[in-house]
């Protein structure tokens, strides 16, 4: 075989090396460019979320309203008020007749002005035995017992007082007057109708306020609190735009099973009328849950958790799962926030702190 030349070997020998040189740095810089890992990332969702506004039906009604009785039984002999009719407060609205009202009163009088009577000639033989007894004319039981008998009659005249009060109040309640200026809403008795105490004659209603009571269901009642304003629509005339009520009372959920609460919104005056159908709006706010996809959890010696990617870098965050719902899981972690991101794909390589490229 034929030698190889000389020169030219030293010459290989020394260029040999330096290729290799380049290979190798070759070689590091592409792998320096690899180190960001390739993944593919999905939002973080959750947090607050509103939904579609339900509508409730109530009738508009003054808030200031009374349905008013009388306190004693009898026939309804006057009414000087007709539907419709607008009072000032006292005025004089119906008038019933008990034949049993008058003569207990003035017999109850009378009965008065016997007792003071005999009160006053009491204290007179008081008096004069005082001063007997002081000559030692009149012994002291016997001063005593004028003294008992004086003041069991100022004992009795107080009882007899307190009776003719009863007796006149309940002869005045046999008027009916109004308790504040208003409307007449309705009649519910007519004249020579028998009137039983406590039975509903007529109602009137002030127009100074107006209001509008809904029933809701039991979960809806914190959806709502007082003061806040809700939209109002006039059924009547669907075209106009809802008035703006507020809440000025919110029942209290019971224990009844399927039972609705009232929840009373007051209305601007000199918008809706008294009798008015509307419908109040309540829309129920829910705090929703957060949820990551179902492939972005992993499980390591230190639990589970998510990969976070924030300006390029994955960060390992810790989260407790609570369950799967289709496929996404609910999950509890202080460090998401709606909107993040997090890594579904490609976390074999990816540890915590590296760099990411988001396909």
């Amino acid at each position: 075989m034929k030698p190889f030349p000389r020169p030219l070997a030293i010459a290989f020998l020394v260029v040999f090396p330096v290729l290799f040189v380049g290979c190798k740095a070759g070689d590091v810089s592409s792998e320096a460019k690899s180190q960001s890992v390739s993944v593919r990332v999905s939002e973080v969702t959750g947090g607050q979320t509103q939904e579609i506004p339900l509508r409730f039906s109530g009738i508009v009604r003054a808030t200031q309203r009374a349905t008013l009785t009388f306190q004693v039984s009898g026939t309804l002999k006057e009414r000087s008020v007709e539907l419709g009719r607008r009072v000032e407060a006292g005025d004089m609205l119906a008038r019933v007749y008990n034949p049993a009202l008058a003569p207990a009163r003035d017999s109850a009088r009378a009965k008065l002005d016997e007792l003071v009577t005999q009160y006053d000639q009491a204290k007179r033989e008081w008096e004069r035995s005082s001063r007997l007894h002081e000559r030692g004319v009149v012994s002291e039981q016997s001063l005593e017992q004028i003294a008992a008998r004086r003041d069991a009659l100022k004992a009795s005249v107080a009882t007899a007082e307190a009776a003719l009060a009863e007796a006149t109040q309940l002869l005045d309640e046999s008027s009916l007057r109004a308790p504040f200026a208003g409307r007449v809403e309705a009649l519910l008795v007519e004249p020579d109708e028998f009137v039983a105490a406590g039975q509903p004659v007529m109602r009137i209603s002030s127009p100074k306020g107006r209001e509008v009571e809904v029933r809701v269901p039991a979960y809806l009642l914190q959806h709502v609190v007082l003061g806040e304003a809700l939209p109002v629509w006039s059924v009547q005339d669907r075209s106009q735009p809802p008035h703006t009520g507020s809440v000025v009372e919110i029942a209290q959920a019971g224990a009844i099973r399927g039972e609705l609460h009232p929840v009373l919104v007051s209305v601007p005056v000199n918008t809706l009328e008294p009798g008015e159908p509307v419908e109040v709006g309540i829309t129920p706010t829910r705090l929703s849950a957060t949820t990551v996809p179902l492939l972005s959890v992993i499980r390591t010696a230190k639990g589970t958790g998510v990969f976070r990617v924030r300006n390029r870098v994955a960060s390992r965050i810790p989260v407790k799962v609570e369950r799967v719902v289709g496929e996404r899981v609910v999950v509890q972690a202080d460090d998401l926030s709606p909107g993040d991101q997090v890594v579904y794909a490609g976390m074999a390589r990816l540890t915590d702190g590296d760099t990411v490229e988001v396909r």
